[in-house]
């Protein structure tokens, strides 16, 4: 099984995980514990008009900040408050790149690694491909540490160099979680009043959902 890390692109048509740790794989993983399912959109005009059609709540950021008029912003915490109806999404980095994926689609984060990475092997042919969503097309660290976690339980595999790279960097916890607290992102979100995201992100494996970007909606894989 070959598996390999990528920026921003997806290259795969087999399995690919879109890891986009602060916030959106986390959001996504968690408000499927109770929304049955979730559609993402590009744009916010997109999420308004899609929203009265699906009878769905509306969460959404920009920059970190929650969209004016939005139920709620791209947070784990406060998703947490909704249930029943769909969600409709938008945010500035995830969502994009979901849309890019022409292989089954996953998403994947601290918390969710051991699961994703599971049903990833038990269902790709010969690939898996991690894809770190990054900010704005740039690097971030948090996802290149958040998709070492998931490339951790295939390193039985046969690694490309990238994913090497990945999944040595997280031999540490408390390295990790120091380097992810100080990254750009998680700066930002404090700074905005959104710290606690951050801790909650970075919690391993506490939740057994894989959601599956698959006909414009993600749901339980």
């Amino acid at each position: 099984m070959q598996v390999s890390l990528s920026l921003e692109r997806s290259f795969s048509r087999d399995v690919s995980i879109m890891v986009d740790v602060l916030r959106a794989s986390t959001t996504i993983t968690i408000a499927l514990e109770k929304i049955p399912y979730i559609i993402p959109t590009l744009e916010i005009d997109e999420a308004l008009t899609t929203t009265p059609k699906n009878e769905a709540f509306l969460a959404g950021e920009r920059g970190g900040y929650t969209i004016e008029g939005f139920d709620t912003g791209n947070s784990p915490i406060e998703i947490q408050k909704f249930s029943g109806k769909p969600l409709i999404i938008t945010t500035s980095n995830g969502t994009r790149i979901l849309e890019g994926m022409s292989g089954r689609a996953l998403i994947g984060s601290f918390v969710n690694a051991r699961a994703v990475a599971k049903k990833a092997f038990m269902t790709a042919v010969d690939e898996i491909e991690v894809v770190m969503a990054g900010v704005r097309g740039r690097f971030a660290i948090e996802d290149f540490l958040g998709a070492g976690e998931i490339i951790s339980y295939l390193q039985k595999h046969d690694l490309d160099e990238m994913a090497q790279s990945a999944c040595l960097a997280i031999q540490n916890t408390e390295l990790v979680d120091e380097h992810v607290k100080n990254s750009m992102s998680a700066k930002n979100l404090r700074e905005i009043g959104f710290g606690a995201d951050v801790e909650f992100c970075l919690q391993r494996n506490i939740s057994n959902i894989v959601p599956q970007f698959k006909d414009g909606q993600i749901r339980k894989f």
